[in-house]
């Protein structure tokens, strides 16, 4: 990438951040993914944080909602319970600072839900790479929607009980003899969703129904040589195009996919031709969202584009893993990431809420 490039792509980021501060009009939609790091080290902690309103890391992650101020916004690593308590707590608190949302959702994750069985193949029970999903507990690492508008809690498909092996073409893992692995009654058994796959029907103010395709796909590291991680991250993944194709009941029409991917289409150690056929689809468009965060930060060498960067990993460095895509028919209005450049208004903010960092698109409601 030439040093012009990167420059226009700073400037653009930079607009990008110019532009978020303005009010969305009521002829247009924000809608916004956030992976809030809003996980905790077992059940009933999350509350107890949100309560006592204490911690640096939530009352940033509320400043974050509150200055990009989504229409919609779907969340990613949000500790699940059954009452929905904290989903509420973290609501009243958003409330506190001025951003309502009347309407929120939150469905059982498959992050934390044990079974009996050596899911991840070490030879041990219980831990929590034995659950459906990574996980300790149940609920931990779940996912959320809040939103100004009506959801259509009726018309809601979850398919995170899809088993994996009911995927068509399923990249399922194997031994090296081809066996099932870690075998055959954990295959019969796997879900294909390690947090979950949702179609959420919201009702927006022109009385047309929006579908929020949403999900949080498993790292595609962590595993093995039978690369366990990355062949169910790229299923996760291609399930979309299933769907789009008609494979798990009627398409949905007018809709937005969003979520964290957790692959970067040019640098990560995953099956990169998942993400890139995605991003690819014509049945939906990517707005490449961009931030002056990103685009400033010192280069690592990367091929991806630095401005479009999502998540800043420690050890891994900065990719993009979040991802908001409209389906083709809608007019992109504007789209960025919430990473404001370092010294400037919000910076601080955006690093201390999460690693990963809010991306959000505004549609025209035509």
């Amino acid at each position: 990438m030439t040093l012009r490039d990167r420059l226009r792509q700073a400037w653009l980021a930079c607009l990008a951040a110019i532009l978020l501060a303005a009010p969305v009009g009521a002829d247009s939609l924000r809608i916004a993914s956030f992976n809030a790091e809003l996980s905790r080290d077992g059940p009933g902690l999350l509350l107890r944080d949100l309560t006592r309103d204490k911690d640096k890391q939530i009352a940033a992650v509320i400043q974050v909602i509150a200055q990009v101020s989504p229409d919609i916004l779907t969340l990613q690593s949000v500790d699940w319970d059954h009452d929905g308590v904290a989903l509420a707590a973290l609501s009243d608190r958003l409330r506190t600072a001025g951003v309502a949302y009347p309407y929120r959702l939150a469905l059982p994750p498959n992050s934390g839900m044990a079974t009996d069985l050596d899911m991840d193949g070490d030879g041990r029970l219980g831990g929590p790479g034995d659950a459906q999903g990574f996980g300790a507990f149940t609920g931990q690492g779940g996912m959320a929607i809040l939103s100004r508008y009506p959801i259509a809690n009726d018309q809601i498909r979850d398919f995170s009980g899809l088993l994996w092996r009911d995927l068509p073409g399923a990249l399922l893992p194997e031994h090296p003899d081809g066996r099932p692995f870690p075998s055959a009654r954990a295959r019969a058994i796997q879900r294909l969703s390690s947090t979950g796959h949702w179609i959420v029907p919201i009702r927006l103010p022109n009385d047309e129904i929006l579908e929020v395709l949403t999900f949080h796909a498993t790292p595609p590291v962590f595993d093995g040589a039978e690369d366990r991680n990355g062949r169910r991250n790229h299923d996760e993944i291609l399930f979309w195009r299933a769907v789009l194709d008609g494979e798990f009941g009627p398409p949905p029409k007018r809709f937005v996919l969003t979520g964290q991917a957790n692959l970067d289409p040019h640098d990560s150690e995953g099956r990169l031709v998942a993400i890139r056929g995605l991003l690819a689809d014509a049945r939906l468009q990517d707005p490449a969202p961009a931030s002056a965060g990103a685009a400033t930060a010192p280069d690592q060498g990367h091929a991806g584009p630095n401005a479009l960067d999502t998540v800043d990993w420690q050890r891994v460095g900065r990719m993009r893993v979040d991802y908001v895509l409209p389906s083709a028919d809608w007019r992109v209005i504007d789209s960025g990431v919430f990473w404001p450049a370092p010294g400037s208004k919000g910076h601080a903010v955006a690093i201390t809420a999460s690693r990963h960092r809010m991306v959000w698109v505004d549609l025209a409601l035509d």
